[in-house]
This record gives C-alpha cells, sequence and structure tokens, in this order.
C-alpha cells in the first residue's frame, strides 16, 4: 500500500505541472457527465416517469453509477492504456521487479482529472437523496457504500480483462469499451426497462445489476419478500474481481516479449 500511495503522489506531483491543463480538463470531465444528466431531466419533462421509476430515483441510479465509474477511471487507468506497455516493452522491467506486477500497472498511471466527473456525479447523488423519502437505516447506508465500492470493482474488472487481451492482441480492443462505457449508459437507468436478455446479461455476466437495479429496489422500498437478498447483491459486484484477477495472472504466465 505504501508503493501504491508513492505511485500516486508522483502522478499527482507530475500532472499539477500543468495545473492550467489539469483544471481545464478537470472542468471538461465535469460538463460531460452533465450534459447527459441534462438530457435525463429533459426526458423526464416530456414523461412523468420510465418503467415506473421518477426522476429522482433514476438520478439516483445515474449518480451511483457515474461515482463508481470516475473512481475506477482515475484509480485503475493503468490497466485500460495497459497496451503501451506491452508495445514499447515496458512490461518486461515490471516482471523483474520483486513486487506484484498488478500493484504496479495500477500505478503506472492515474486520472485525477476524473475528480470533475466525480464532483458533478456527487452533486446529482446529494440532488436525489435530497428529494427522496427514504427510511434510512444502517442496512441501507451500508448498502448504498456496498453499490459504488461494487461499480468500481466491477470496472476495474472489466479494465484488467482489456488488459489481459494485449497479451495476444497486443494493441487494445475497443470492444472492451461496449461493456465500460457501454455498461455505464446503461446501468445509469434501472435494468427493468431494458429486454429481459439485457437484464440477464448485465446481472449474471456483467454484474452491473448487481450495482444499481436490485440494491436499490431494496434502498427505495420497492420489494417484497426477501429484502435480505437484495441488500446482498453488491457482494456480487466485488466477487468480479477475482475470476478477472485469475485470468490476469493466467495471461502472465503466457506473456512473451514483443522483443521492443
Amino acid at each position: 500500500m505504501r508503493l501504491y500511495i508513492r505511485y500516486m503522489s508522483i502522478l499527482f506531483k507530475s500532472q499539477m505541472e500543468y495545473r492550467t491543463s489539469f483544471i481545464l480538463l478537470s472542468i471538461g470531465q465535469f460538463f460531460v457527465p452533465f450534459l447527459v444528466f441534462v438530457s435525463i431531466l429533459l426526458f423526464f419533462q416530456r414523461f412523468p416517469s420510465i418503467g415506473g421509476w421518477s426522476l429522482y430515483e433514476v438520478a439516483l441510479c445515474y449518480s451511483i453509477i457515474h461515482i463508481a465509474f470516475s473512481i475506477s477511471e482515475c484509480f485503475a487507468r493503468g490497466f485500460d492504456s495497459f497496451s503501451s506497455l506491452i508495445i514499447n516493452g515496458d512490461f518486461d522491467r515490471v516482471l523483474v521487479r520483486p513486487r506484484n506486477s498488478i500493484l504496479q500497472v495500477l500505478g503506472s498511471k492515474f486520472e485525477f482529472t476524473r475528480i470533475g466527473r466525480l464532483f458533478q456525479s456527487f452533486i446529482v447523488l446529494v440532488f436525489s437523496l435530497a428529494n427522496l423519502t427514504i427510511a434510512w437505516n444502517s442496512t441501507k447506508i451500508i448498502t448504498l457504500i456496498l453499490m459504488i465500492l461494487s461499480g468500481v470493482f466491477i470496472f476495474a474488472g472489466i479494465y484488467m480483462l482489456g488488459a489481459t487481451l494485449c497479451f495476444w492482441t497486443i494493441e487494445g480492443l475497443e470492444v472492451i469499451n461496449i461493456f465500460t462505457d457501454g455498461g455505464r449508459e446503461i446501468s445509469q437507468y434501472p435494468l427493468s426497462i431494458y429486454k429481459e436478455w439485457v437484464r440477464k446479461f448485465f446481472t449474471f455476466v456483467i454484474p452491473f445489476g448487481t450495482v444499481n437495479y436490485l440494491p436499490l429496489m431494496f434502498i427505495l422500498d420497492k420489494v417484497q419478500g426477501n429484502r435480505t437478498m437484495y441488500m446482498l447483491t453488491p457482494l456480487f459486484g466485488l466477487l468480479f474481481i477475482i475470476p478477472c484477477i485469475v485470468i490476469w495472472n493466467f495471461g502472465v504466465r503466457h506473456y512473451k516479449s514483443t522483443g521492443s
């Protein structure tokens, strides 16, 4: 952990050397998702609800997935840009160092400008919670925190899977963006509005449904019967990182240098 914090400190100082650029990029990261949320607001100006979900409920759904995405983009960016380490032969140096390869790749790049997107998402979170009548208790607060952590782990896991493919493809594959950017766009709405095969895919394969839809039904008291199951669904999102790590280690064992 000390080494990871050291990586973070070095890269933060290097990005702050160009302070104006950092500020402008952060502002840009604020307005990009803000315009997406404006489109949601305009949609609800025309329709009072979508699939039985109100504006503020969708806003809560939106804010959670964007908070998770912002954090993962900041701290797991090393895997998203991993192909450059393969192309330049820099991954060879990672393997000869007496530290875990996952830690080193995570520490190779941070995108602190994502603070703009994170700030915007927190504003929407406060906006939604201020307009929703939720009977808060300790279990609901813990569930909300686990939802965000679950989203971070799922996005990080997808980045890791995309990086693992680079051991065979060298170049990163854009298809991974279907599951990161696409997953974010789909999950900013409750999964109940989509077709059944979409709901199943994003619940049992890429478990974004365990980040938003299922635990939100518990928090918003939209579920009857076994409420505990809905409360615990974010744990399945956290477990998603385990097979991703296993696949990553398999890729590392089969890595062949490009000779760069």
